[in-house]
């Protein structure tokens, strides 16, 4: 009954055989082509070519380059072998002491500056120093004198915290030593112009 609503394509004198052959067609079509078709576009992996796996040209040239290195070898080893059991053949002691044309002046040269610099040397050993240690020092005590004489109080007298503590023990002692700041701040101060003149 199928075979009546079938529509082929082309117009045909059987729709049942022709349902038959296109089934037919289209099973032959999934199993074949379509499993085993091919793809227009080659994904696959490039071709490898052995000549360009194995490089024999470069190969050979490592070789031929080896081979040199190691005939030079075998060349030095035997020229030191020759020369380690016997003292050689060549004579390479050079005994020729080399001299500069210029070696005469060069030493004179050197002589005239050696005596310039003991000239020098002598002369500054001979002369006397410009400054008198003796008028620094006069100077520095004077100036001593002069910052006693204008101190507030006494230069070099400093109590520390723990003397102040044990001196303060009452206000009659407070008293006393401002007093004793005022004498000395007076004393201080006649001294002053006795100092400038």
């Amino acid at each position: 009954m199928q075979h009546r609503a079938y529509q082929p394509v082309l117009p045909c004198g059987n729709k049942y055989l022709q349902l038959k052959w296109d089934r037919t067609d289209y099973q032959m079509h999934r199993s074949k082509k379509v499993k085993y078709a091919k793809p227009e576009i080659r994904t696959d992996a490039p071709r490898t070519f052995g000549h360009l796996q194995l490089k024999l040209k470069k190969l050979k040239l490592e070789e031929e380059r080896m081979s040199i290195i190691q005939r030079d070898n075998k060349t030095l080893l035997d020229k030191m072998s020759v020369i380690m059991r016997t003292t050689g053949r060549i004579d390479n002691k050079n005994e020729y002491e080399t001299r500069s044309l210029s070696r005469e002046r060069r030493q004179q040269e050197l002589r005239r500056v050696t005596q310039e610099n003991r000239e020098i040397g002598e002369r500054l050993s001979r002369c006397g120093p410009k400054y008198s240690t003796r008028e620094w020092h006069e100077d520095w005590k004077r100036a001593e004198g002069y910052r006693d004489s204008i101190a507030r109080y006494p230069r070099g007298a400093t109590q520390t915290p723990k003397s102040i503590k044990q001196t303060k023990e009452g206000k009659g002692e407070k008293s006393v030593k401002k007093r004793s700041s005022r004498e000395k701040a007076e004393t201080d101060e006649q001294k002053a112009p006795d100092a400038d003149t």
